[in-house]
């Protein structure tokens, strides 16, 4: 595609296509926005990355950081390449190698779909800096956001606050989760100990649904010990989609983007949304859930427990001293509910959708930085 057809009046700023003829490696940074300061997201891994995907992707964050207010810039970045490959540490190390010339100084790698928590350290260790990615192992100094699971603890803790606005309990609601993987694992574990009934959840090998309830516990079990066919293991599974029309009071999407049409949207049986995944949702299906009067949670709202945690690591990154974990997840119950309930009262006033809403004004932050810094009359 053409790059040029990417850009319009926030960015992106920078797109750098890199490759590594020994390895195979194909990969792209795209540094969106850096008005609010310097590129930071995540990386992700897959064989079918690509630069449009990675720029939506990096887009979406310059919102986020926006919407909880903190002081970094959009940034996406995706290597195409398998990550279950036993080449994958040496496709990473190249990756790392041929953005040398920007990461650190222009931008810090985040963990998403595709790597973990040794890869962090992997790419620490390449070029040599610990500034360079987060989420490397404790052991390292790093702050583990999956063993910690902040962004789906954030989710449910967004749920809570909402279901408390309404003058009620997360105790006896029940929860529906698309994905079981870091973040909807995590939910799920998060919501359990707030009483919650989860009664489906699913990966690539199937959905689980039991409206009496799912054991977490023995979910997470078999996750520790069998990954995505935790699932399997756990039961008979139905097709892909059952978990989205489960009845429900919070459907939690928390895979891929786009598995949510306005179609699918007319269907739902839940009262509220909370968007775990980037991007799950099209702009017609906010509008129908919207006029069903289901609230939905923004991604950049509900999932931004990550960039909450990535700042504590931003800000220790060369730091003797580790992060303490319970200051991190005080910080994202606190940040995120307080922005979820915000956002809800906005679209009200504002009489649009919570996505509008939430983009009007993570827009008007960061607009009102690129004025600030010259950028635009």
């Amino acid at each position: 595609m053409d790059v040029l057809q990417l850009m319009d009046e926030w960015g992106p700023e920078k797109v750098v296509c890199v490759s590594d003829r020994r390895t195979g490696m194909k990969g792209v940074l795209v540094i969106d926005n850096t008005a609010r300061g310097m590129g930071k997201g995540g990386t992700r891994m897959s064989p079918s990355v690509t630069v449009a995907e990675i720029a939506r992707l990096a887009r979406v964050m310059t919102w986020k950081w926006a919407g909880v207010d903190l002081f970094f810039g959009g940034a996406k970045a995706g290597i195409v390449f398998d990550p279950s490959s036993p080449g994958k540490e040496a496709a990473l190390r190249a990756f790392a190698r041929k953005l040398s010339n920007e990461v650190p100084r222009e931008y810090v790698l985040g963990l998403d779909m595709g790597l973990t928590e040794r890869d962090a350290a992997i790419v620490q260790d390449e070029l040599s800096d610990r500034g360079a990615m987060m989420g490397a192992p404790a052991q390292l100094g790093g702050l583990p956001y999956d063993e910690l699971g902040v962004t789906g603890f954030g989710v449910a803790e967004v749920a809570d606050e909402l279901i408390a606005q309404r003058r009620s309990s997360s105790a006896g609601k029940r929860i529906a989760i698309q994905g079981f993987g870091a973040v909807g694992a995590a939910a799920a574990r998060r919501f359990a100990e707030l009483g919650a009934v989860v009664v489906a959840v699913s990966s690539v090998h199937g959905a689980l649904v039991d409206p009496d309830g799912l054991d977490v516990t023995r979910l997470l079990d078999l996750r520790a010990s069998f990954g995505d066919l935790a699932v399997k293991e756990y039961g008979p599974v139905q097709a892909l989609g059952a978990e989205l029309r489960a009845s429900c009071d919070v459907l939690v999407p928390a895979a891929m983007q786009d598995v949510i049409d306005a179609d699918l949207a007319g269907e739902l049986d839940t009262t509220l949304v909370v968007e775990g995944a980037n991007l799950p949702t099209s702009v017609a299906a906010q509008e129908v859930l919207a006029a069903r009067g289901i609230t939905v949670v923004p991604d950049f709202i509900a999932n931004a427990g990550g960039v909450v945690a990535a700042a504590f690591g931003m800000d220790a990154r060369y730091s003797p001293f580790p992060v303490n974990p319970e200051t991190v997840l005080d910080a994202v119950s606190s940040k995120l509910r307080a922005n979820a309930a915000h956002i809800v009262v906005e679209a009200r006033n504002r009489g649009t959708t919570t996505h509008v809403a939430a983009r009007e004004l993570a827009q008007e932050r960061v607009l009102a930085a690129m004025k600030l810094r010259g950028r635009v009359a």
